[in-house]
């Protein structure tokens, strides 16, 4: 294997052009706009200049910014980030129920491109419900959604979101436990967010490779800045992980191409 060598605070092997990263997982905490305290917890701001400060040097060249549970069902602070970010930055958010057509299609034309559900913090505890929530907003706008669980407590809905046309799971879906179901997953189609990594509990390069056996297009790296509630937050050697994991080539399909395939961001100038 060619020797690894760092560039711009992340690394290439010594053969390979460098063509930047996509962040498919981040947050922006913006103090101008209201925080809900989820389960006590409000965290601390991280906005878009803390951001590009945190990213200064990755080469950062477009990402997701996904709403928290502490952001409710409200878009008026991710419109503003998008708006300032730049078409090669995208919108995760949350949604209430009884969301119009409408209003799906103007998020979708401002940059959004995909609904969360947070089962780890208290949401969308109804199954049936995300799935007819899925399949709706994939229906009308195209958008994939993500799921924010314990592998493990999606085992006994593995047959109804196999079913899913266009899913992604957060953070390695979190345990080792859960492994066998994410796999399954994996397996139907979905993709696995390369994040969080000082927030799980598990063998990170083994389950790595593992979902890259089945499918490299599959993972999609992201920061997960600021790492809120993560024990350890993303730090710079969490990209050369995915180098000596994944070899060169199957690591910048994770790292750019897969999420950009996926997220279809609009493609003007972002400022990070």
């Amino acid at each position: 294997m060619a020797e690894v060598i760092p560039f711009n605070g992340h690394y290439r092997h010594d053969h390979r052009e460098p063509h930047g990263c996509f962040d498919a997982h981040l947050h922006i905490i913006d103090p101008d706009f209201p925080l809900i305290a989820n389960q006590g917890y409000r965290p601390a701001f991280f906005t878009i200049e803390d951001y590009q400060k945190a990213v200064r040097g990755l080469d950062v060249r477009g990402g997701a910014v996904v709403s928290g549970s502490f952001q409710g069902t409200d878009q008026t602070w991710l419109l503003a980030a998008l708006e300032a970010l730049g078409g090669d930055f995208v919108g995760v958010t949350q949604l209430p129920d009884e969301v119009s057509n409408k209003r799906l299609l103007e998020l979708d034309e401002a940059g959004v491109r995909a609904i969360r559900f947070n089962l780890r913090r208290g949401g969308h505890q109804d199954i049936g419900a995300m799935i007819r929530q899925a399949r709706r907003v994939f229906d009308e706008v195209g958008w994939h959604c993500e799921i924010y669980a314990d592998a493990r407590e999606l085992a006994p809905h593995l047959t109804l979101l196999r079913a899913l046309p266009s899913m992604v799971i957060d953070h390695l879906g979190l345990s080792q436990e859960g492994l066998p179901t994410l796999l399954a997953l994996v397996e139907a189609g979905a993709h696995v967010k390369a994040t969080g990594f000082g927030r799980v509990s598990m063998n990170v390069p083994a389950t790595l490779a593992a979902i890259a056996d089945i499918n490299p297009h599959a993972l999609l790296f992201g920061t997960d800045l600021p790492g809120t509630r993560a024990p350890r937050p993303f730090r710079d050697s969490d990209i050369e992980l995915l180098h000596n994991t994944l070899g060169d080539a199957h690591a910048m399909l994770a790292l750019h191409d897969n999420a950009v395939a996926l997220y279809r961001p609009r493609g003007s100038d972002s400022v990070a």
